[in-house]
């Protein structure tokens, strides 16, 4: 089954080899008591295409994409958002939206850069647990 953002209001599509991104998924997930979060990885058709559709590409995922009613995000203004989703203490990372948003975004594309280096990456993309399991794209 394919998906579109309007069947899920707020949805992260990540790098689903990415060990840092694995694990940025896992915290959001433990941190959305509401679980209004849904999530998408980058290598599944479904989250491709809506990467695709966003002007980027899926064979080089540089970027978390954030999709919600307020707009699309992506690099540290997606963080942004997300923190601002997950309530406090969390959501008061968005003062950081103080720091110009080339400088943000700068750091953001230097830990990208580096990600599977210093953190490593999976073979595949893991699956997740049982409880979570309807909040990911279906293919």
């Amino acid at each position: 089954m394919s998906a579109t953002s309007s069947d899920h209001p707020y949805l992260l599509l990540f790098d689903g080899v990415c060990n840092l991104c694995d694990g940025a998924v896992q915290f959001v997930l433990k941190h959305d008591p509401q679980g209004r979060i849904h999530f998408g990885s980058i290598q599944s058709e479904a989250g491709s295409q809506l990467y695709r559709q966003h002007g980027l590409d899926p064979e080089k995922p540089h970027t978390m994409l954030f999709i919600s009613p307020k707009g699309v995000f992506h690099q540290s203004d997606a963080a942004l958002e997300i923190a601002g989703q997950l309530g406090l203490p969390w959501s008061l990372a968005k003062v950081f939206k103080v720091i110009p948003k080339p400088l943000r975004d700068r750091a953001y594309r230097f830990i990208a850069d580096h990600r599977y280096q210093w953190f490593g990456k999976h073979d595949q993309c893991a699956l997740p647990r049982p409880e979570w399991r309807g909040r990911f794209l279906k293919e």
